[in-house]
């Protein structure tokens, strides 16, 4: 039983017995003495089974006498790993994919399963390379039938054909199931061709960002262990999280908050920004997310942030005294289910009007710290409409003191230049990213302005 595949199983054991998140755990073990390609073949297996877990057991289920669901967890593990393998992995032999699977139910002290799941993954190997899709009832309604294909639930495949129609749905489905590239962030532009140059002798392949100047997808080995990332030169951070800070538009000198704010890649964004002169407040609920976030704090040589736990639930303690507020909100995490993939299954259809709720209770608290003059962005994750676009309409429809601006302005100078803010900012002057179309994670920001005096025509 190979070192990558114990790895995965354990990883993805803890995944759906514990409510781990699965990149978490794949960065803690992985820093110990793995070897490159052990990691890369955990990492593979462990997304991959995630990422494909439905149309797995559909196709399982098909040489069961009972449902996945109904098996011990370390049985069903093994056979999606198994079973993953056959599919995806053209360079593993299939004797090889059953075999370890098997060893891997033995090892889990499951013996009495072992001729299961050998006679399973056996017959499911015949048919590994057919296409998933000709297994599939032709009497299922359009969205079950994509969500087994795809492997997402239902409900979330329901309202995405309702709201971006069949075309960008099935775009979307595919780029969650693609490895999201690794990009890493130049803290500093004019480092750039130095940086890139250091990474490329570190044994990395670089490329260019696909929106900002600043960013470099990077493959072929692991950046963290470079000296540009010890040095708080490179962060791993999406784009589109890059691009949410950027809307915040810090000025030299600012006094600014930044609520939810770990893991700490937009406060590095804002503290550099805002400079030696400024302040940044980063505030965060849980006491283990800020420890963490302080090291990365120190990791980029931010001198200027103050670490703060505070429940954004409840109103703060802080009078109209900053003049840039960052609101990066808890949120269902669906424009990032191809980097956690676990989400899709544990997301709940009416989980998002709590999320709402908290949302709505985030955004009002945060606007009463807003200085007069002073912006807010308001950002998730998120591709909902409940989470987006309905929480900012119903905190400022009860105010007469906060207008809508849009933050295209904060991004000429960023950009690649074949890429124009409009392209992001929208004509309703909020800020989205859709995974297919800008091969990053799905953000939506709103950028809010409080008015010198009351009126929404004051500024």
């Amino acid at each position: 039983m190979t070192q990558a595949r114990r790895i995965a199983f354990e990883i993805l054991r803890r995944v759906e017995a514990q409510g781990a998140y699965a990149a978490d755990s794949l960065h803690t073990r992985l820093r110990g003495p793995v070897k490159p390609e052990d990691a890369a073949l955990a990492t593979e297996l462990t997304l991959g089974v995630l990422r494909w877990r439905r149309l797995l057991d559909f196709l399982l289920e098909r040489h069961l006498a009972q449902p996945v669901e109904k098996l011990d967890l370390e049985v069903r593990v093994a056979l999606r790993l198994g079973l993953y393998q056959l599919r995806y992995l053209s360079r593993v032999p299939a004797q090889a994919a059953v075999k370890e699977s098997v060893e891997l139910v033995k090892w889990a002290r499951k013996s009495s399963a072992a001729r299961l799941a050998n006679a399973v993954l056996r017959r499911a190997a015949e048919a590994a390379r057919e296409p998933a899709e000709q297994f599939l009832p032709s009497t299922l309604p359009r969205a079950e039938h994509l969500g087994i294909l795809y492997s997402h639930p239902t409900w979330m495949v329901e309202r995405w054909l309702r709201y971006f129609g069949e075309a960008r749905t099935l775009a979307l489905l595919e780029a969650h199931n693609r490895p999201r590239r690794v990009t890493c962030m130049v803290q500093d532009q004019r480092e750039l061709a130095p940086v890139v140059e250091a990474l490329k002798k570190a044994g990395l392949r670089v490329q260019p960002g696909k929106l900002l100047r600043s960013a470099l997808g990077v493959s072929g080995g692991d950046a963290a262990k470079t000296e540009r990332f010890r040095r708080g030169q490179i962060s791993f951070q999406s784009e589109a999280s890059y691009l949410v800070a950027l809307l915040v538009d810090v000025r030299s000198g600012s006094k600014v908050l930044d609520l939810c704010a770990a893991p700490g890649g937009k406060t590095a964004i804002l503290a550099r920004a805002a400079g030696p002169s400024g302040v940044v407040i980063a505030a965060d609920k849980h006491l283990h997310r800020l420890r963490a976030m302080g090291l990365e704090i120190t990791r980029v040589g931010a001198t200027n942030v103050h670490l703060l736990a505070l429940d954004a639930a409840r109103p703060l303690p802080f009078s109209k005294e900053f003049v840039r507020i960052l609101v990066d909100a808890p949120c269902s995490g669906t424009g990032t289910l191809a980097s956690n993939p676990e989400i899709r299954w544990r997301l709940r259809k009416e989980d998002l009007a709590d999320f709402h709720a908290r949302q709505v209770e985030f955004l009002s608290h945060a606007l009463e710290c807003l200085a007069p003059g002073g912006r807010l962005v308001y950002s998730t994750c998120s591709l909902e409409p409940e989470e987006n676009e309905h929480v900012v309409a119903e905190v400022v429809r009860q105010r007469r003191d906060i207008r809508f601006v849009s933050g295209a302005s904060a991004l000429p100078g960023h950009l690649n230049e074949d890429i124009r803010p409009e392209m992001l900012v929208g004509q309703d002057g909020f800020f989205r990213t859709f995974p297919p179309e800008q091969e990053t994670d799905g953000f939506f920001a709103a950028v809010l302005e409080r008015t010198l005096n009351g009126s929404p025509d004051a500024c």
